[in-house]
């Protein structure tokens, strides 16, 4: 009979699991193999060989993940921006224009500004709470909009319902990071987007020790994305494969922690008379609460402020903090603290950050699975201090 998986939670311990289990292990073994006997196959990118994505811990993997959001497939990378890189090369030759959000992720915006012109691919940035300018900004070659579930450092969510539709009337390949969403909070496919891409060394994976990225969507989309993957040669190693199906296990109830303890610590700071400005759209004066209130099951694990002293209160701030650690990255258990002006978003220019929202100042917190308390009582001990 085959096994009742129809839940989430069910889902993120069974689904893509070898039936039936291989040696009676409850946990696919590593497959510690680069290459595997050939068995007939036609096509060069059917060969099993760990740089083609295909080995036993891939499949896993690609099973469980398409699962998650109710897609038709999946695929998994080296990094989060070796996603990015793929499917933006696999979508856009030269003479093709991409619209993307203003406000991104630090290495996602350099690429777009930089490197994707560079390769004859014209990227114009959009307001992406304004779907009335968007139609401005469409051109004859125009092939995708990309846009982020919440924006990184600031915490905006896009008018994601007017963006699917803007795509579909318009014949473009919708694409969303959902990294800092997670298929718990918000499952884009299913949503409408064609493509969901995430960094899986953040909440994915969750324990801070592998780096990997994910392609989730439409099958024809994702097999096109691999073959380019393929030949640019970012596959995930067995041994991180292991890891990151491991850390899925326990995806849940890892955000579901996060978004409580993080809706709490975003109360504390909005009500400390230290900070200036808080952006969490669990907050109910976040301009764009309503809409996550529509769109997501949680708010998330990210939060960012302002402090009165801007970057040296900031810096003091992060010294005097104790139980997070001053480090880029996200969605692991430890909680971090960072300030994206020095790290995330170090690539663009003060200028750019400026544009883009982003001050100096600014501080982004990824909280993690520590006692609640035990944060808010550190915060406020080291804003005393600051």
């Amino acid at each position: 009979m085959a096994r009742l998986i129809k839940g989430m939670d069910t889902k993120l311990i069974h689904a893509g699991e070898p039936e039936p289990l291989i040696a009676g292990a409850v946990n696919t073994p590593i497959f510690q193999s680069s290459t595997f006997e050939y068995s007939g196959a036609a096509d060069y990118h059917q060969l099993r060989y760990i740089r083609l994505n295909n080995t036993p811990n891939h499949d896993v993997l690609h099973a469980k993940l398409a699962a998650l959001e109710n897609a038709e497939a999946a695929l998994v990378c080296s990094s989060g921006m070796a996603a990015i890189a793929a499917t933006l090369l696999t979508l856009l030759a030269p003479g093709g224009h991409l619209l993307a959000q203003e406000c991104l992720y630090g290495g996602t915006h350099d690429l777009f500004a930089r490197d994707l012109p560079s390769l004859g691919v014209e990227v114009d940035f959009i307001d992406p709470d304004d779907p009335d300018s968007w139609r401005a900004h469409l051109k004859s070659n125009t092939r995708a909009i990309y846009v982020e579930t919440l924006s990184n450092p600031l915490l905006q969510v896009p008018d994601l319902a007017a963006i699917v539709d803007f795509a579909r009337h318009h014949r473009l390949t919708s694409i969303i990071d959902n990294t800092f969403a997670s298929p718990i909070n918000f499952r884009a496919v299913e949503f409408g987007f064609d493509l969901s891409l995430h960094s899986a060394t953040k909440y994915l994976n969750g324990h801070d020790d592998i780096v990997a990225g994910a392609v989730v969507g439409n099958a024809e989309l994702v097999s096109n994305i691999r073959r380019k993957l393929n030949l640019l040669g970012g596959a995930l190693d067995p041994h991180a494969c292991f890891l990151l199906n491991r850390g899925l296990k326990t995806l849940a109830v890892r955000v579901r922690h996060q978004n409580e303890s993080a809706l709490k610590i975003a109360h504390f700071f909005e009500q400390h008379p230290a900070v200036t400005r808080v952006n969490y759209p669990g907050l109910e004066g976040h301009p764009h609460h309503l809409r996550a209130c529509e769109l997501l099951d949680g708010f998330g694990g990210v939060l960012s402020f302002e402090l009165t002293g801007g970057v040296e209160a900031a810096e003091r701030f992060i010294a005097n903090a104790t139980v997070p650690t001053s480090a880029p990255s996200l969605g692991g258990v430890h909680t971090l603290i960072m300030r994206p002006a020095v790290t995330s978003h170090a690539g663009m220019s003060r200028d750019e950050r400026a544009r883009a929202g982003i001050a100096d100042g600014l501080i982004r917190l990824s909280v993690g699975l520590e006692t609640c308390e035990d944060l808010i009582e550190d915060f406020e001990r080291a804003l005393r201090c600051s």
